[in-house]
């Protein structure tokens, strides 16, 4: 009679599985056929639906075999502390999970941060979290072809950054160095700062959109996303130019690249410029030398 149970419990479980994957195979099918504006948007019904199918599996299995745990409840409850402790990561990315369902810190399709991890948001489960790695370290701001797992642990452990602004666009800053030469470094700051506002200017529109809608949403006064120029020294003397300009995401390493051509294009013309100049003062000074010997001769002839 045991024997029967369990088998017919069996089939009752193959035949939920069964059940459960051909609804969500005709989920995940209607959902990629349905129209959208969003392009994220059925990623995110996709992640939820197989989600929902997982969980709906795992209660039934429990409901279906309920009887057959209570006979080994004593049993688990003696090993309950070890088997907290072999699954304690497990635990800890479930709870992770829940943490992030709760705070809702991100979507699917968001760029986020966790720990020394940037990528965009591919699909969430209860263990892991899947990432399409971004270069941010480089500041190219384009994907690197790497797919990131992590543990949901770490949502816990570290603070999570949405970096979904940064998806269209960025205050993109980047450094120029230069050795000190005599060149008039305020002009070439006017110079590339002008440069980096013809750059920037058509988007200042979306930009203050974007600023007034982070301001609203933190209820903080945040700095306008104008261009800027600051002038440092390094270490070894030399001039550093820092400059920051608001961009489209996709084109901030191209603008990074056109201001960079713009400046050192200026800068040489500008050594250029001194060299010729200092050329011709010393070409000048012999004459002047001669000049002056000549002088004291034409005196004592007058006298």
């Amino acid at each position: 009679m045991t024997e029967i149970m369990i088998e017919n419990k069996l089939l009752a479980s193959l035949l939920l599985i069964a059940i459960a994957a051909v609804i969500r195979w005709l989920a995940v099918r209607y959902i990629r056929r349905m129209p959208s504006g969003d392009n994220d948007l059925p990623k995110r019904w996709m992640n939820a639906t197989r989600n929902t199918v997982t969980t709906f599996i795992v209660i039934g299995l429990i409901i279906i075999w309920l009887s057959e745990l209570r006979f080994v409840a004593l049993s688990i409850a003696t090993f309950a502390v070890a088997l907290v402790i072999a699954a304690r990561e497990f635990i800890q990315c479930f709870l992770g999970a829940l943490y992030q369902a709760s705070s809702r810190a991100f979507s699917i399709g968001d760029w986020i941060k966790v720990g020394n991890n940037y990528g965009e948001v591919l699909s969430s489960d209860w263990l892991t979290t899947k990432l399409l790695e971004i270069d941010m370290e480089l500041m190219s701001y384009g994907y690197t072809g790497k797919t990131l797992v992590i543990p949901n642990n770490l949502f816990v452990a570290n603070p999570i950054q949405n970096l979904n602004f940064m998806r269209r666009y960025v205050s993109h800053s980047f450094t120029i160095i230069r050795d000190a030469e005599p060149i008039d470094v305020f002009q070439a700051k006017g110079m590339i700062l002008k440069m980096a506002q013809n750059y920037s200017d058509p988007h200042k529109e979306v930009a203050q959109r974007y600023n007034d809608m982070l301001e609203k949403r933190l209820a903080v006064k945040l700095p306008g996303p104008e261009s800027s120029v600051r002038i440092t020294t390094t270490n070894l003397g030399k001039n550093q130019f820092t400059v920051t300009v608001f961009c489209p995401t996709e084109e901030a390493v191209n603008i990074e690249q056109k201001l960079t051509e713009d400046f050192m294009r200026f800068w040489y013309a500008e050594v250029e410029r001194l060299k010729i100049e200092k050329e011709e003062k010393k070409a000048l000074k012999p004459q002047s030398d001669d000049a002056e010997q000549l002088d004291p001769l034409e005196k004592e002839r007058s006298s």
